[in-house]
């Protein structure tokens, strides 16, 4: 078996942004070798996510507008953790899209379905953050 592990980085100016990875990913994949696995996509930080989706922005548009009602950002007050920081929503909000995704190599090829894309959810940008890929297989 072999595998493959990988750090991202990013740097988001936003609080908040839907970025996609899904090229890097499959660029790792490619140089891993690896024919037949998996890998791991998995968001570092607990005010972010990773998720699987279509590449369409008005369905981003709707993320955001449906994870605002369910965790409004503001007022601050709303949320005991505010007390030492602004971003209760941001952890709210990743518990619901998901702290990572595994996917299928088959044939050294991320396996997915048509309109599948890979993307990294940030809910509490301005700063630098990671991104862990981890391939294994054969």
């Amino acid at each position: 078996m072999k595998s493959l592990t990988k750090e991202l980085w990013v740097d988001i100016p936003a609080r908040r942004a839907i970025v996609s990875i899904h090229n890097e990913v499959e660029r790792l994949v490619q140089d891993s070798g690896i024919r037949d696995g998996l890998v791991l996509v998995n968001a570092m930080h607990i005010t972010a996510s990773v998720f699987i989706n279509d590449n369409e922005s008005g369905l981003h548009h709707d993320y955001e507008v449906w994870l605002e009602k369910l965790a409004p950002e503001k007022p601050h007050s709303q949320y005991k953790h505010n007390g030492f920081e602004d971003n209760a929503d941001g952890h709210m909000k990743r518990q619901i899209m998901g702290r990572e995704v595994v996917v299928a190599i088959t044939e050294g090829k991320l396996h997915l379905g048509p309109w599948e894309h890979i993307f990294y959810y940030e809910f509490d940008g301005k700063r630098r953050k990671r991104i862990l890929i981890k391939i294994i297989g054969q």
